[in-house]
């Protein structure tokens, strides 16, 4: 069949978008690395020069920054003065480490990607899989900074709100086990925001213990604690836990129902299971929009690897919620729904 020559000159547009996208990331890096954005986001506007010297860079190197930065529409340029600024968004998006809505996390995550291209392509040819911690140390802090930003906009004041009775549970006084905390981001939050409860962060990987143990003495919380666990056989307190928490993890794990299993043997009698995950659909169809590209983006790179790496069944980060429910109900728990929901993220819940 001839070539349709507008249909092919849209997809090479779509191509050069990608193009672009694809090699600014290791710029956006570097901004990150050198504290470009927040130098800027400081000047409010700024010159190449002005920019060079606050950030003590090559001139003609902030220029070009500069320049690929504002093409792709996270910074601004001035054309009567030359010089270039951010709107509040932008600070938030690139400047704002803290913020809810910060993003350079991700591009940590991007390079780990990139660096572990190699180590992914071997696991396609053998099928052996790649597990969590052979990654590059990239994709460890990255996802601590990514979800950090969603669990600040949203765990305290929108998701826990939405299960049955446990912002109540947790302000009285719970016992709380985050399973595969990694850093301990969420971990922290909850700690923070609930002082009458007492937190434990357990994940198999003994680096991210050591960090979310430092991250936890640096916050000065006495109310958390960390501990390297399998989540199909970690410790149960006396009476069990109230909540557990599996954020964005459960899809990666070699025994997931091993997982449901096991938390469901420590809850207390009432006790709820808050499993957040991607907030992919059901069906390939309903995964192909800009949204499900990441997600089958990480999930091939990261989360169906890691699974394979433990002979576990993949789900990857495209399961869904029937299929997460699947597995919930293999745990043991009859009624798992998705309690609230963003255009990242399912937040289902499960009560024993």
């Amino acid at each position: 069949m001839p070539i349709d020559q507008s249909k092919l000159n849209e997809l090479l547009g779509k191509v050069v978008g990608d193009f672009g996208a694809a090699m600014s990331a290791a710029l956006v890096s570097i901004g990150d690395r050198l504290g470009l954005y927040k130098a800027l986001a400081a000047l409010g506007k700024a010159t190449p020069a002005a920019l060079a010297a606050r950030a003590k860079i090559n001139e003609r190197l902030a220029r070009e920054w500069l320049l690929n930065q504002a093409a792709g529409g996270y910074i601004e340029y001035d054309r009567a003065s030359g010089a270039y600024w951010m709107t509040e968004e932008q600070k938030a998006a690139f400047a704002d480490e803290h913020g809810p809505a910060f993003m350079l996390g991700g591009y940590n995550i991007i390079a780990s990607i990139h660096r572990d291209e190699p180590k992914v392509a071997m696991a396609f040819t053998s099928g052996k899989g790649l597990p969590w911690g052979d990654h590059d140390s990239c994709l460890f802090c990255g996802t601590e900074r990514f979800f950090a930003s969603t669990y600040r906009a949203s765990l305290v004041d929108s998701w826990i709100p939405s299960l049955a009775g446990v912002k109540a549970t947790l302000e009285a006084g719970a016992r709380v086990a985050d399973v595969g905390c990694g850093h301990g981001a969420s971990t922290l939050i909850m700690a923070r925001a609930f002082p009458k409860s007492t937190f434990v962060g357990l994940d198999f990987h003994p680096a991210s213990i050591e960090c979310a143990t430092r991250r936890a003495a640096e916050a000065g919380l006495k109310n958390v604690r960390f501990e390297q666990a399998d989540a199909v056989s970690f410790p149960s307190p006396p009476g069990g836990y109230d909540v557990v928490a599996c954020f964005d993890c459960l899809h990666d794990m070699g025994d997931p129902a091993g997982c449901a299993k096991r938390v469901h043997a420590t809850l207390a009698p009432g006790g709820v299971w808050m499993v957040v995950e991607p907030a992919a659909g059901d069906t390939v169809e309903e995964n192909l929009n800009p949204i499900g590209r990441v997600f089958s983006a990480a999930s091939t790179m990261i989360c169906v690897p890691a699974s394979q790496a433990y002979g576990g069944p993949a789900l990857g980060a495209c399961a869904g919620p029937k299929r997460i429910h699947e597995v919930m109900k293999a745990g043991g728990f009859a009624s798992p729904r998705v309690a609230t929901a963003t255009p990242f993220n399912h937040v289902h819940e499960a009560v024993k």
